[in-house]
């Protein structure tokens, strides 16, 4: 099967690549390929590779950027994913698309279903409740997976970042009211590929699915986490402090509460989603044998 994958840098995407590679063919598209913002040119691109499942991981993620950059962030989150669904529905072929827990207010005060209403609060969770929506309106063999705060042990994110800053400064405050789980992006890729499969074969016609790791904390929770691993290895130096969100002002509102009842997905997968520390624990033994060499 010839595969082709969105956002090459992206965590989701270099998971997908490790999920899927060896298994089928793969082509796997970054920005400098194809810049999805210049929506003109992605059915010409998709006519030429010619794909069997097209699996899009690219977004635009820069949340609090995004409120100055409207037309950007509209044009990759939602303009381009409606293409592609509409693209691959014509030519019958499965499509997948990744959305956020962004896409509601964090009100609620318990696990969002896929059937609660969405209320985003920001233009990032405007122009993906938009991309999903158009996805689905698309038809077709179209599976939209809303996830929340991905992380791995390689590229940008909230992972990486504290254990370079709990390393480097003397103090850092992180907020504690803002609750979600923190979801791993191996994970995503395990459950993405059982969830493909129902597809190919035809043994599910899509929808949409929440998919997170188990558990739930705050940021200053997984930070916490974070930085007792350092400190086991030596590396701590930041005394860490909880804050509220309202002394972290930020261009864009973040949900307070974001967790994701993930029940639909659980009842389609071979495995159980690990809670949140799992996984955080094997993502810890990947940076300590990239660290040794391994």
């Amino acid at each position: 099967m010839n595969i082709v994958i969105t956002g090459r840098s992206g965590q989701v995407s270099r998971a997908l690549q490790r999920e899927f590679g060896g298994i089928h063919s793969l082509t796997v598209i970054g920005q400098a390929e194809l810049d999805l913002s210049q929506t003109h040119r992605l059915r010409d691109t998709f006519d030429r590779l010619t794909p069997d499942l097209v699996i899009n991981a690219a977004a635009y993620t820069a949340v609090d950027q995004a409120e100055r950059d409207v037309d950007r962030a509209a044009a990759i989150n939602a303009q381009a994913p409606q293409i592609l669904a509409e693209w691959a529905h014509e030519r019958d072929i499965p499509f997948v698309h990744y959305s956020t827990d962004y896409v509601f207010d964090g009100s609620r005060g318990r696990p969002y279903t896929e059937d609660c209403a969405p209320a985003p609060l920001s233009v990032y969770g405007r122009s993906k409740l938009a991309g999903e929506q158009a996805v689905l309106a698309a038809g077709g063999r179209a599976l939209v997976l809303r996830t929340s705060w991905v992380y791995s042990h390689d590229g940008p994110c909230f992972f990486n970042t504290m254990r370079q800053l709990l390393a480097e400064r003397d103090e850092l405050h992180v907020v504690d009211d803002q609750l979600g789980a923190p979801t791993w992006a191996p994970t995503i890729a395990r459950a993405t590929r059982h969830l493909v499969e129902r597809l190919v074969e035809r043994r599910d016609s899509g929808g949409l699915y929440h998919l997170t790791n188990a558990g739930q904390t705050s940021w200053h929770g997984f930070a916490h986490a974070i930085a007792e691993r350092l400190a086991e290895r030596g590396e701590l130096r930041a005394r860490l402090y909880p804050t509220s969100t309202d002394n972290y002002p930020t261009p864009a509102t973040r949900p307070r509460y974001s967790r994701l009842d993930c029940n639909k997905a659980q009842a389609l997968l071979p495995f159980a989603l690990p809670d949140w520390r799992e996984d955080f624990a094997r993502c810890w033994a990947r940076v300590a044998d990239e660290a040794s060499g391994r």
